[in-house]
């Protein structure tokens, strides 16, 4: 199931709004690797803002973003004219051997994979979609720092949208709250409300993401043939510690 913010065409054209593209240190870190790759896929692409830089800034091979949220995707589709393909569904649902350089999950995207399964096949498509020597750059969030106790909100928090997208006189902002809703083991559930400009009632999204340690990854890593090049515990590049908010990873496919 697609979380709602994802699907709802209405939802995600404020994605960009709440995750400004300017504010993202992931972004800045996983650009430079866009870029000197000849072919990139972008699992969970969203609004596709990251290959859209990577196109505008130069990049003059393939790209390609892959989402199951349609909503976001027909954000993606408004610069037909950058040439990036834009495909609708997972990991699960493609058969890609050999087609890319680089494959990138950003915001945190890994982590919606929740079963062993689920994140067994996803790894293997993703391994399957990798040139000899390609690599898989991603980040998790590092369970030790217990991020999920800050995120629900005590007071709700206002939106501005991007000025090029308000219309003459309507309201700027949509208002958000969150609530976490249950934490079993590695599982973390958490309600977002959305009221948009105009409406009533807020709309809700529920999601679900799971929290691996590095330990745990890296077996799942190993398993599917990926081994571990460069491991980071924060977008500058530092250590990996039970203090770091990230677990982020760079992992090459090895040899069949």
């Amino acid at each position: 199931m697609v979380d709602r913010l994802f699907a709802d065409p209405a939802l995600a054209s404020w994605y960009d709004a709440l995750c400004p593209t300017d504010e993202r240190a992931d972004f800045g870190f996983y650009l430079p690797r866009i870029r000197s790759a000849r072919s990139v896929l972008d699992v969970g692409c969203g609004t596709g803002s990251l290959l859209r830089l990577a196109r505008e800034a130069g990049h003059r091979g393939r790209l390609c973003g892959l989402d199951p949220g349609a909503g976001m995707l027909e954000q993606a589709r408004r610069r037909p004219e950058l040439d990036i393909e834009w495909i609708l569904g997972d990991l699960e649902s493609t058969s890609w051997e050999r087609e890319f350089d680089f494959v990138v999950m950003t915001g945190h995207a890994f982590q919606v994979l929740l079963g062993d399964d689920e994140l067994r096949a996803a790894l293997a498509a993703v391994r399957a979609a990798l040139r000899d020597g390609g690599r898989f750059g991603f980040e998790t969030r590092n369970p030790l720092a217990r991020e999920w106790e800050s995120w629900t909100t005590v007071t709700p928090v206002d939106v501005p949208a991007a000025g090029s997208d308000v219309a003459p006189g309507a309201a700027a902002a949509m208002r958000m709250t969150r609530q976490v809703r249950s934490v079993d083991g590695e599982i973390v559930s958490f309600r977002t409300g959305l009221t948009l400009p105009g409406e009533p009632a807020p709309r809700h999204s529920d999601s679900t993401l799971r929290f691996l340690g590095s330990d745990r990854l890296d077996a799942f890593l190993i398993e599917a043939g990926l081994v571990v090049e460069e491991r980071y515990g924060d977008w500058d590049r530092g250590p990996v510690t039970d203090a770091s908010p990230e677990i982020i990873t760079i992992a090459r496919r090895t040899p069949a």
